[in-house]
């Protein structure tokens, strides 16, 4: 991308200004305004309580939030939110939208399992996977259209496979050098913080000091780290473990840390929750900053490569597996491995497959042990049957709900989907949230969960601008029906569109009108400002 289109970018992005230079450039009260949200209880992002007020727009900004709008006031359109929550369009710091939001095809592009839970701005590149050619992402996304904002990380996977491939060894100076200046070339493109999936191969194989000295990059650009830990249960150094490593690689490069999708994997660590609390919030007395974020579903979303398959085997990507499972004594020890996966993740019947990869042909909407019965075979030759050919996405029954609750509880946790195909986290993970911990579990008030849907996940990321619903802020906003809002997602359903969203605007413009979609496209990308040398 050139400079000229990428400093087009970086206008277009939040952060761009200061929010003190936002409110002074706004018209203190003009004449006409594009839309009033009027008589909505209006949660501001700030955890405070709600209050019965209007909001005035003009183009993409904020320019009011106070009574009798309609006096003050004239706009070209009002929105009736009499008996409708009116809040900061929500902001998931952890998806898996990238496709989505690359597709030729508008439609997905819109982003409507995010628009439909209220979600105005993803965050993409998590888990490690994240591109690092940020502008050209940024670029794109301008040229196309895109339905909601979007934020990027840069991913140590994504670096690695880059420079090493999905090889088990450690860098060499000069190739420590070229990840190191890929991370770079990311955080000066706009990239928001490092991200990493340390259980997942090729990141797997590298040390905590290789980690440290990539993540020291982000912490030059103000960045934070964001990270699938490198084990949830006991795959290896256990999940306390991994939070151990975890915190560490925060303290030695000296920047913020973000658990993805915090948890406790399988039976072997259920109630390891109070253990893990107690570990960040000893670190954050310390003076580290520490967050998470959590979606509400016992099952996580995975594949049965990722999920079962012994790390050493993945060593060269599926088609090296499949050369070690010809070779009987490597089979054996990739079988044996399997089934101690099953068996951590608490048996082959809570393993429920939710969609074929690959040239697999594998059944749906049966577990493991299904298939195994239907077979006559062991669970773990089931998952191999799948393997020598394809793949299989699993939603994995693994959680405990108390330790599901005891995350949720603390103040330093957020909403996030960790949305994936076949999963009913991607469509459903906020109204599901907000009915187990709100309308139904009564754990929290509107307030905070709208705080931690919105506010603080923009304070953790560090955009400015978004999140809050203040004057001069950019007019990313939802107006819910608190009765109506719920998830339709299931595991066997994973694809339906929640319900509730009356309306949703993205930067001033409606993408939801009445509940249904307008199908215009005005997210933007949003870039980190970064001063680097050319």
């Amino acid at each position: 991308m050139s400079a000229a289109v990428l400093a087009t970018v970086m206008l277009a992005s939040s952060g761009c200004r200061g929010v003190d230079d936002l409110a002074i450039t706004t018209p203190a009260e003009p004449t006409e305004v594009d839309t009033i949200i009027a008589g909505g209880m209006v949660f501001d992002g700030t955890g405070a309580t709600g209050r019965s007020i209007d909001i005035a727009i003009l183009d993409d900004r904020i320019v009011y939030v106070g009574e009798d709008a309609d006096a003050r006031f004239r706009a070209r359109n009002t929105i009736d939110a009499v008996g409708l929550v009116v809040a900061p369009g929500f902001i998931d710091p952890h998806t898996h939208a990238d496709a989505d939001l690359v597709s030729s095809d508008a439609d997905r592009r819109a982003n409507k399992a995010y628009a439909f839970q209220g979600v105005t701005t993803v965050l993409v590149g998590n888990d490690g996977f994240g591109d690092y050619r940020i502008a050209d992402m940024a670029s794109a996304a301008i040229e196309s259209g895109i339905g909601t904002n979007v934020a990027w990380l840069v991913g140590f996977g994504a670096v690695r496979e880059e420079v090493l491939g999905r090889v088990d060894r450690e860098p060499d100076a000069a190739e420590l050098a070229q990840m190191g200046a890929l991370t770079r070339q990311a955080m000066c493109e706009g990239a928001w913080g490092f991200s990493t999936g340390l259980y997942y191969v090729p990141q797997n194989f590298a040390k905590t000091e290789e980690v440290v000295t990539l993540a020291r990059i982000a912490t030059e650009f103000g960045g934070y780290y964001d990270t699938h830990m490198r084990d949830e249960s006991t795959y290896n150094v256990t999940v306390t473990g991994a939070l151990a490593e975890t915190l560490k690689i925060g303290r030695e490069a000296g920047l913020p840390v973000h658990i993805a999708h915090i948890k406790a994997l399988g039976p072997a660590v259920w109630g390891h929750s109070e253990r893990m609390i107690a570990m960040i919030e000893e670190a954050q007395a310390s003076g580290q900053q520490v967050s998470a974020d959590q979606y509400p579903w016992e099952a996580s979303g995975t594949r049965i490569s990722n999920a079962l398959v012994p790390r050493w085997a993945l060593e060269g990507g599926l088609e090296a597996l499949r050369e070690r499972l010809a070779k009987p004594e490597q089979r054996l020890a990739i079988r044996q491995g399997i089934e101690e996966a099953i068996e951590r993740r608490g048996g082959s019947d809570r393993l429920l497959v939710t969609g074929a990869l690959g040239e697999a042909e594998v059944e749906t909407g049966k577990t493991l042990e299904q298939l195994a019965r239907d077979q006559g075979i062991a669970p773990a030759d089931a998952a191999i049957a799948v393997l020598r050919t394809g793949d299989a996405r699993l939603a994995s029954f693994n959680m405990n709900p108390d330790d599901i609750a005891a995350f949720a509880a603390r103040d330093w946790v957020v909403t996030g989907s960790d949305g994936s195909t076949g999963h009913p986290r991607k469509y459903a993970s906020f109204p599901k949230a907000y009915r187990d911990l709100v309308a139904d579990g009564g754990m929290m008030d509107m307030a905070r969960f709208v705080r931690r849907s919105s506010g603080q996940t923009a304070d953790i990321i560090g955009l400015q601008g978004r999140g809050y619903l203040k004057p001069g802020y950019f007019a990313d906003v939802v107006v819910l029906d608190p009765e109506r809002f719920a998830p339709r997602a299931t595991y066997s359903a994973p694809e339906e569109l929640s319900s509730g969203v009356v309306h949703l605007l993205v930067n001033g413009e409606v993408v939801i009108r009445g509940g249904a979609h307008t199908g215009q496209l005005p997210g933007r990308p949003l870039l980190k400002p970064a001063s680097c040398a050319s």
